[in-house]
């Protein structure tokens, strides 16, 4: 049990984290509660970014973008640190799915043949669709009630059917709950069956250094970088394997294997200012963030418990800051996203089936807050709940 020196010098350490955490950004028009959707830049990216755009007027894109080159290597070097994968080979994405799609494109054993990827049943609608469109089979592990993985069951079925790989999405889109991704990690190394990990909800909020073979995540959410930009790493022993379908290597020069998966156009000063998003982070203790996130998670969820209208998916001591807001009969949750956004200037996600269309039965409200959100910002949204949803049924 903590002592109470203890739980006051945490408590010290959070304040200060929200109060820094504020402090480095604009003031923010309303009530944020998305940042599983897209979190709020601070002032130094933001000017990292257009200073590196404006450094691409005066002296050419290509030279501003070799002279950002240590900045962007040491941004490389940093996720994959937080990935627990500091010899993997980092590749700068648009996003989480393009991360996806370049993975699978390149995979190894595009022969024709049936290819299976073993995955949840709650798994990110989008990943399924492109999962299918590489020509491959998803198939389902086991789950417990609340949808997370059932470690025991998934050892018996994966060493019974191995698939082509284990892709794990750590925190889901629609729903809370944390992937007990360390232990799966540790079943596919036994096994000898790789695992590739989606932290686009996860990479800032819960810890990723879990012994994947590939992480790939964005910058948009819990780093609070830009838009449009993301990253993909794999171990070096498995990217010597994948083969990018283009450039096509007959004409590509000497361009390793990582060089042709990040081939083509390129945003760099949204991967500036990625990279000094995740410096941010890091100044900030990626531990304390963590922890004051589901400390904020907590709080939500026992504010909302009792609102009418309203079934909290996730259990109050989950280690995640969103919190998944499952509508009882009559309850519109696309028309109350709508109410606290219009009435109230208050965003939160308004998630439909097309989110896990293999899992989620009824549209749900996601709220996501940052490290800046109070206990008091909570609160005024639970009472905005109350109004919205009597305004809207």
């Amino acid at each position: 049990m903590q002592s109470d020196a203890m739980r006051r010098s945490g408590a010290i350490e959070s304040r200060w984290l929200a109060d820094r955490w504020r402090a480095a950004r604009p003031p923010v028009a309303g009530l944020h509660l998305d940042s599983a959707a897209c979190s709020r830049q601070s002032f130094a990216v933001l000017d990292a970014t257009s200073h590196h755009a404006l450094h691409e007027s005066e002296v050419g894109g290509y030279v501003a973008a070799e002279a950002a080159s240590p900045l962007l290597d040491a941004g490389k070097a940093a996720v994959a640190a937080l990935f627990g994968m500091p010899d993997a080979e980092v590749v700068f994405t648009t996003g989480s799915l393009h991360a996806l799609a370049l993975l699978l494109g390149s995979w190894p054993g595009a022969d024709g043949t049936a290819r299976t990827i073993a995955c949840l049943p709650g798994e990110y609608g989008p990943n399924l669709a492109l999962m299918a469109a590489h020509g491959f089979t998803p198939r389902s592990l086991p789950t417990l009630a609340d949808g997370r993985l059932a470690i025991d069951d998934a050892a018996y079925q994966l060493e019974e059917n191995p698939p082509d790989f284990v892709h794990l999405t750590t925190v889901a889109s629609h729903r809370g709950t944390v992937q007990p991704a360390a232990m799966l990690a540790s079943l596919c190394r036994e096994l000898g069956v790789p695992l590739v990990i989606d932290a686009a909800q996860a990479l800032g909020q819960v810890d990723c250094a879990v012994g994947a073979d590939v992480v790939y995540s964005s910058s948009r959410k819990w780093i609070a970088g830009p838009r449009g930009v993301g990253v993909l790493a794999v171990r070096p022993e498995l990217m010597e394997r994948l083969v990018p379908r283009f450039p096509p290597p007959e004409w590509s020069g000497p361009l390793s294997v990582a060089q042709r998966l990040q081939f083509g156009e390129a945003n760099v000063a949204a991967r500036v200012g990625f990279s000094v998003a995740i410096g941010e982070y890091l100044e900030c203790g990626p531990d304390l963030v963590r922890a004051r996130l589901a400390e904020l998670g907590g709080v939500t969820r026992s504010l909302l418990a009792d609102v009418d209208g309203w079934v909290v998916v996730e259990e109050v001591e989950e280690p995640s800051a969103i919190t998944t807001l499952a509508p009882v009969e009559g309850v519109d949750p696309q028309a109350v996203r709508d109410w606290l956004l219009a009435k109230r200037r208050i965003l939160v996600t308004y998630a439909g089936l097309q989110r896990a269309p293999r899992e989620l039965t009824t549209p749900v409200l996601r709220l996501s807050p940052h490290a800046d959100t109070t206990t008091e910002d909570l609160e005024i949204f639970a009472a905005a709940l109350i109004d919205a949803t009597a305004a809207t049924t």
